[in-house]
Parts: C-alpha cells; sequence; structure tokens
C-alpha cells in the first residue's frame, strides 16, 4: 500500500542527490514537502540567521515550484506541528534524512518515538555525507578515527561510497513514483600522489574537501565544544564580551571589511575566513574558537557543522595544527584589498591607501580631510 507521506525538511534544504525525498516519492500516493519554522529552537539551540534561513528556503521553494510542487512552511513547536499535521492529512509516514548533528539527531529520534506512539512509519536515509559514518565505523571496531590517515585507511577498507541518486524531474512529483534514469558517474576517492608544481584538478580538491567533512563528522564526540573533545587543546581563552564585541570594529581596516562583507552577504572568502579566526583566537584577542564557530554558523550561507568547527579548531590552533605563533592571512601593502576594504567600509572613500596597515596613523588632518576621523586602534 503506498503511503500518505510528509518529508521534513530540516537541515538539507536541496533536492538534487536526495535519497530520502527519492524513496519517499516511490513509496507514497501522496507527498507533503514541509519545513516547521520552530522559533524556540532557533532561537535556543541553533545559531542561523535571517539571511541564511531566507537564503535557503527562497532557494528550496524555487526549485520545488519549478518540479511542480511547493514548500509548505508551518511556523510552531516542531513536534506539535507534527501530531496536528498527522492527524488533519492522515498520515502514514514521515521521511527525513538521517542526521548528523547533535541537535537534529535528537529531534530525529522525538520523530520515531512520536511515530510508535501515532502509528506512522519513519523513513530516513543517509544523505548529508559520503559513508554513514555511524555503521560505518560500528562494522569497523567502532573506534572514531582520530587522525585523518587513520581514516583514509578506513575509507580503502569501505570502498567508494554510494552513486548520487538521479535527479528528481516533474513527472517524478506528477506521477509519485520515480521514473528510471542513467545512474551519474560513481565518486571515486582522490588518489594520493607525489607534489607536483600543477594545481590539483578541481576535482580532486572537491573530493579531498568532502572527505574533511566525512572525517570532522567521524572523528570525535563533542566536536563542536572544547570541554570533552578528546583531540583538542584546553586552552584557557578569555571569557570577556568586550573582547568578542571588538572583533566586529577591531579598527584593523581589512579584518572589519571581512566582517561587514559576512554580516552584509553570508560569504567570504577561505583566506578571509583563516584571517579573522586567526585575530579572534590565537593572533589577537584570545577569545574561544566556540565563539567564533557560532557567529559562523549564524551568519554564513554556506555554514557546515562539521567543517565550521573542523576550521575554528584547526585555525586556532586547538587540534590538528599547533604552532600557535604563526600568522593569519593579512592585507599587508596589498592596494587590491584596499579597494575591497573601502568597498565594504565606505566611510574609508577618502581616506588615503598608504595607511590601510595601521589607519590610526593618519594625523588628525588627514582624518578630517577623509571625513573619517579619530580611528582607533
Amino acid at each position: 500500500m503506498l503511503h500518505r507521506t510528509v518529508h521534513l525538511f530540516w537541515k538539507g534544504l536541496w533536492l538534487h542527490d536526495n535519497p530520502t525525498l527519492l524513496a519517499a516519492l516511490e513509496s507514497s500516493e501522496v507527498i507533503y514537502a514541509v519545513y516547521i519554522l520552530d522559533r524556540k529552537f532557533m532561537m535556543s539551540v541553533m545559531h542561523t540567521g535571517a539571511l541564511r534561513w531566507h537564503f535557503l528556503l527562497e532557494d528550496l521553494q524555487k526549485n520545488l515550484c519549478e518540479l511542480g510542487s511547493c514548500l509548505l512552511v508551518i511556523q510552531g513547536e516542531y513536534e506539535s506541528v507534527l501530531r496536528d499535521h498527522i492527524q488533519k492529512w492522515n498520515i502514514t509516514q514521515v521521511a527525513l534524512d538521517a542526521e548528523m548533528e547533535p541537535f537534529y539527531k535528537e529531534m530525529e529520534a522525538n520523530v520515531r518515538r512520536l511515530g510508535d506512539e501515532l502509528g506512522f512509519e519513519v523513513l530516513s536515509l543517509v544523505g548529508h555525507s559520503l559513508y554513514d559514518t555511524k555503521s560505518d565505523l560500528v562494522l569497523l571496531g567502532g573506534t572514531p578515527p582520530l587522525m585523518y590517515k587513520r581514516f583514509l585507511h578506513i575509507l580503502s577498507l569501505l570502498g567508494d561510497p554510494e552513486v548520487p541518486v538521479q535527479n528528481l524531474t516533474a513527472e517524478d512529483f506528477q506521477s509519485v513514483t520515480a521514473s528510471q534514469q542513467e545512474m551519474p558517474t560513481p565518486f571515486s576517492l582522490p588518489k594520493r600522489r607525489a607534489k607536483a608544481k600543477h594545481h590539483s584538478l578541481p576535482l580532486v580538491l572537491l573530493q579531498g574537501q568532502l572527505l574533511w567533512r566525512e572525517f570532522f563528522y567521524a572523528a570525535t564526540p563533542n566536536f563542536t565544544r572544547m570541554v570533552g573533545n578528546p583531540i583538542c587543546l584546553q586552552i584557557s581563552w578569555y571569557e570577556d564580551a568586550e573582547r568578542l564585541h571588538k572583533w566586529r570594529t577591531t579598527g584593523f581596516l581589512w579584518i572589519d571589511a571581512i566582517l561587514t562583507q559576512l554580516r552584509q552577504e553570508g560569504w567570504i572568502h577561505p583566506l578571509a575566513r583563516h584571517a579573522v579566526a586567526c585575530f579572534l583566537t590565537r593572533g589577537d584577542l584570545w577569545v574561544s574558537w566556540e565563539e567564533g564557530m557560532e557567529v559562523f554558523e549564524e551568519l554564513l550561507l554556506d555554514a557546515d557543522c562539521s567543517i565550521n568547527a573542523g576550521d575554528w579548531m584547526w585555525l586556532s590552533a586547538s587540534a590538528f595544527f599547533h604552532q600557535v605563533e604563526s600568522s593569519a592571512p593579512s592585507a599587508l601593502g596589498n592596494p587590491v584589498l584596499f579597494l575591497f576594504c573601502r568597498k565594504y567600509l565606505p566611510i574609508l572613500k577618502n581616506f588615503p591607501s598608504k595607511y590601510i596597515d595601521e589607519p590610526w596613523t593618519a594625523s588628525e588632518e588627514e582624518q578630517k580631510q577623509a571625513g573619517c576621523i579619530k580611528v582607533i586602534h
């Protein structure tokens, strides 16, 4: 018997390579694409800003409409919303991606508990990661790899991940039963090779980044926190709200411009992420990487729990890399980056470019002429 299904969109707000949604379409006569806007959960647990939600939900709605469907955004506490609509729509199946992040795992467990109580089935498949890190690690002894080399060895035993599932079409939503299409080329692990003068091929770089994300997910418990994290140095960071606030207005033009771009656009270049992370942690303010991680989680459109936490530990020299005295990327003497600073800090429109590195060294007269007075370190 075909199901009447609610497909819950939580973290995975995409339609391509979505095995759970594809399986839901194949097993359903009616399907509701639902996003539950649980403000209490968003404010108390998650750190996701309005710009990111607007970007993600708008894109998901647009893609669903192009396929002849639509996204139903329902506001309320997610368990109450589910209870009401399970009965209202006579739902027999709830579909959702198998979750990787702690707070989403808890929500998934609650949905399963609710399914036992109300009598609906739960369909959940791995779609956010290349491997089912929990099941695969159990098969290999249940010990999370703490070194990347060990992780690659485990992957060599597991073999290549599953190939991507077929892309969804309007026909899939019209007929509900997915059509059979040619499968994409299998995804293979990048082969290790000797150093060369040439850059790595883009596909190898992409695969490498994806594998780091998998490694971060599999590596350790309490991955997004310092305390209780076995691979993270226990550092006595300053607990100072004023220092964290100063990170947004440092007086260093390069840092301030980057953080302005982040707030306005939700994206900054990887080297810019490196610079502001070092400045907040080991470089200048000595504030915990957890604080910066939460800011990125809120503001970055492409924020990913695994990569975000792993990068902050790395760049703060808390894990994977411990050379505390090394410097961050800077804009020293770079006229092109001064144009970048002027774009995101319009008060610098007439400020002399020779002061990009140390704006506070400009004389009072020069500051007055530029219309930017009392630049403070």
